[in-house]
């Protein structure tokens, strides 16, 4: 057998005997759907930003694995939402909102947080700043 990055529920499992989603060689357990649209690289990508954002796929639970899926979906969702408000289609922003919350609430679950990083110029760099602006 093989070393599973799914953890100890499919040691000694063949990877022969779980489906295509479990054994990541594609999306989703639906036969027919290609994984090479747009929109489905962009949801792998949103996926996989948010699974090593959670400390990387080797590391996470199927729980978190599953709100990981979960996240990217309603990030997924949300871009395409806001793609029709800036073409000035039809929007609507309650649901905007809700989907917004719940992505939100769906993170925290994930332990992610917003990090605040100190944007305050150091005095050289404000000096450098200040001399190049006086001169121009």
């Amino acid at each position: 057998m093989e070393t599973e990055q799914n953890g100890e529920a499919f040691a000694g499992m063949s990877r022969h005997h779980r489906s295509r989603a479990t054994n990541r060689t594609t999306l989703f357990a639906v036969e027919g759907m290609d994984g090479r649209t747009g929109q489905a690289r962009r949801y792998r990508d949103i996926l996989t930003q948010i699974e090593c954002d959670s400390g990387g796929i080797d590391n996470l639970s199927e729980g978190q694995r599953q709100l990981c899926r979960r996240a990217a979906t309603l990030s997924f969702t949300a871009e395409c939402m806001e793609v029709d408000a800036v073409a000035g289609n039809a929007f609507d922003i309650d649901l905007f909102g809700q989907l917004t919350d719940r992505l939100g609430r769906c993170l925290q679950r994930l332990g992610l947080e917003r990090v605040s990083r100190d944007v305050t110029p150091t005095l050289q760099s404000y000096l450098q700043a200040k001399a190049g602006h006086d001169e121009g």
